[in-house]
């Protein structure tokens, strides 16, 4: 199995938070990439990238992980091909400037987490898509980044993951 994550707007591919879970997902056995997308603000680009790397892999030996805009990159990617899990971070959905809004199908596999102090991307805006996609949710008290969290977050990747290589 392998996971690709995608970084959020002003970070890179190797942040933090990718580090520790890119950590997890190899204990658990699964290869790991990150896409770099510093070279383009621009989601849709980001998302063809992604898309390009997906033609040439097996959807369903690939989990997709996202923050933030990466979040959204991961979301709108996996709605083209049929991978086989999605778990993001705050993804950047039903904001001004992105021209897909969110999914149009039910995504299986999906988690969610997003913090209840996020000053960036509205709380509401994961608590309506995970009612929408009727998947797993996890809040918690953090802003954007996360990064108070993110031993939590850890935790419950590692359970999703072992889920879906089960």
């Amino acid at each position: 199995m392998q996971v690709i994550f995608s970084h959020g707007k002003e970070s890179g591919p190797w942040g933090s938070k990718i580090q520790q879970l890119a950590s997890t997902a190899k204990q658990l056995g699964c290869t790991v990439d990150s896409i770099d997308y510093q070279d383009t603000m621009d989601p849709d680009l980001r998302v063809e990238r992604l898309c390009q790397r997906l033609s040439n892999e097996d959807p369903q030996q690939t989990i997709l992980v996202g923050s933030s805009m990466g979040g959204f990159v991961a979301l709108q990617s996996a709605d083209r091909f049929a991978v086989r899990a999605c778990f993001v971070l705050a993804p950047a959905i039903y904001m001004p400037g992105y021209e897909h809004r969110a999914p149009q199908q039910r995504l299986p596999n999906l988690a969610i987490v997003h913090g209840w102090q996020d000053d960036i991307i509205p709380v509401n805006h994961s608590i309506r898509f995970a009612t929408e996609q009727r998947c797993e949710l996890h809040l918690v008290d953090d802003d954007h980044r996360l990064m108070t969290s993110l031993a939590q977050i850890d935790r419950w990747f590692a359970q999703f993951l072992e889920r879906q290589l089960a």
